[in-house]
């Protein structure tokens, strides 16, 4: 079972919601005003809460501007030859499967291609939607922290078209690996769980995608 949100967490992100949404939406700038000391507030719960400065919870909670929304990301999960590609991200020297953040103008599927080859070097064709997970946790440093914001992960099915990597700001290495020799993993990024499935779909023509 999961574990539930706290009461000051539900109330900082309740007034956070609220407070961006009057952003906004407000009728005037004395609303607006209003409604920026009452996310100024919930960030300061925030940051009591989670022990964290003011800006970085300010980065990880209350910085989006328009209607309160989960948070989208994708992952793909490239195979060749029963091994998953995975890239070693520079953030914290552990491995996932190339993704990131949803950019406003492209598909989600144009964004997996995109990040796909941006953190591996590979081009790859997209299959299929393996899955659609709820990820509500953040690694910042060492620390596991519970987001305020969900996070909407879309992990497709690609088929691997070569490439060469070179090393980016993002990740310094990319391989592939069977399952049974899997690096360290990065979460949330993805998990051992997560990994499993993935090649559970590959292995399966008639996979159904899973979802929250």
């Amino acid at each position: 079972m999961k574990k539930q949100m706290d009461q000051i967490t539900k109330w900082a992100v309740e007034l956070q919601s609220i407070a961006q949404n009057g952003i906004e939406y407000g009728y005037d700038r004395f609303d607006r005003e209003r409604y920026e000391q009452v996310r100024k507030i919930a960030t300061e719960m925030m940051a009591a809460k989670t022990g964290l400065s003011i800006n970085v919870v300010k980065g990880l909670f209350s910085s989006d501007d328009g209607y309160q929304t989960p948070k989208v990301s994708t992952r793909a999960a490239i195979f060749s030859k029963q091994k998953i590609l995975l890239v070693k991200e520079t953030t914290d020297n552990l491995w996932s499967m190339p993704g990131g953040w949803c950019e406003p103008n492209i598909t989600v599927k144009e964004n997996c291609i995109k990040e796909a080859e941006e953190e591996s070097g590979h081009k790859i064709e997209v299959e299929q939607i393996i899955a659609v997970n709820n990820h509500s946790t953040n690694i910042y440093g060492k620390k596991r922290i519970k987001r305020a914001i969900n996070v909407c992960n879309v992990i497709f099915l690609c088929k691997d078209l070569g490439g060469k990597f070179s090393k980016n700001t993002e990740t310094d290495k990319c391989s592939f690996f069977e399952l049974d020799n899997l690096p360290p993993l990065s979460l949330p990024r993805n998990s051992l769980a997560e990994i499993k499935m993935c090649f559970e779909a590959n292995q399966n023509p008639n996979w159904q995608t899973k979802f929250e």
